[in-house]
């Protein structure tokens, strides 16, 4: 049957899982591309039926290294690579699968914004808590978080006040903001792309999160911990914070886009640790 034919592969980590996103590119032995077949969920890669002979196939996959093999292909135009392992890239081995808890006292959301058009004001969050589902493949990983709106910190108490009332967060209707992650989309060595929804002052829109994981290894208490760090950038009037005051030449005095950096670390369970 015509599906039975071509080239055909399986490509997992070096822990054994499959990488959906790979990518096999068959040239024949001039360097000619011949063609090119993505994986399927389970990291199973098939091509079209070929002409009988030798081609190289290049498996590559973001985040890992490419790895080249020959392939002869016979007369009914099919061949077997067998299972073709990919080292990660960055040579940093994703967090163990399972639930890990956010740990508040040794990680930070930091926000800032411009001022005048000069400098910037910063802030932070010092409530919140969350959990993140590592999955294999990594891609499926899940995170979602809570953050206590009235918990925002700008060293100026007159601010902070300002910011909680209706104008900003609106804490007394709008106490919670949340995130939800649904997925990560590899971006290259140690970088993903965090897909997911943020709800902000009573507004739900999509927000990506651009994230380095940053390893794991043993803390001092006789646990492990992961850590991460992740950015992205909100526009205020996305999520109804439309509060401005203009300056001489029309310049607002608060900039349109905030720019929020999370530091994460996490430990294994669906608890975080005593403080």
């Amino acid at each position: 049957m015509t599906e039975d034919r071509g080239l055909r592969a399986r490509v997992r980590t070096t822990d054994g899982w499959a990488v959906p996103h790979a990518v096999v590119t068959v040239a024949d032995m001039t360097g000619r591309q011949v063609c090119r077949a993505e994986a399927d969920p389970e990291g199973v890669v098939r091509t079209g039926p070929l002409p009988a002979g030798r081609y190289t196939a290049i498996v590559t996959a973001i985040g890992y290294a490419p790895s080249a093999s020959t392939a002869r292909v016979g007369a009914a135009g099919a061949a077997e690579l067998g299972t073709v392992v990919l080292d990660r890239q960055a040579g940093t081995d994703p967090p163990p699968p399972g639930p890990w808890s956010i740990d508040p006292a040794h990680s930070s959301i930091l926000v800032s914004v411009r001022h005048l058009g000069l400098s910037s004001i910063h802030g932070r969050f010092g409530e919140f808590g969350g959990r993140i589902d590592i999955a294999r493949p990594v891609e499926g990983s899940r995170v979602d978080a809570e953050i206590k709106a009235a918990s925002i910190d700008t060293a100026n108490s007159l601010r902070d006040e300002h910011l909680r009332g209706g104008d900003f967060l609106d804490v007394e209707r709008f106490p919670v903001i949340t995130y939800a992650g649904t997925h990560a989309v590899p971006a290259g060595g140690d970088r993903w792309v965090v897909r997911g929804e943020l709800t902000l002052k009573g507004v739900r829109r999509p927000v990506d999160l651009d994230l380095t994981y940053l390893g794991t290894g043993p803390d001092l208490w006789g646990g492990v911990r992961a850590a991460f760090r992740a950015t992205t950038e909100l526009r205020r009037e996305d999520f109804a914070m439309t509060f401005n005051q203009m300056v001489a030449a029309g310049i607002g005095a608060i900039g349109t886009t905030l720019r929020v950096v999370l530091d994460v670390q996490a430990v294994p369970g669906t608890s975080p640790p005593p403080v």
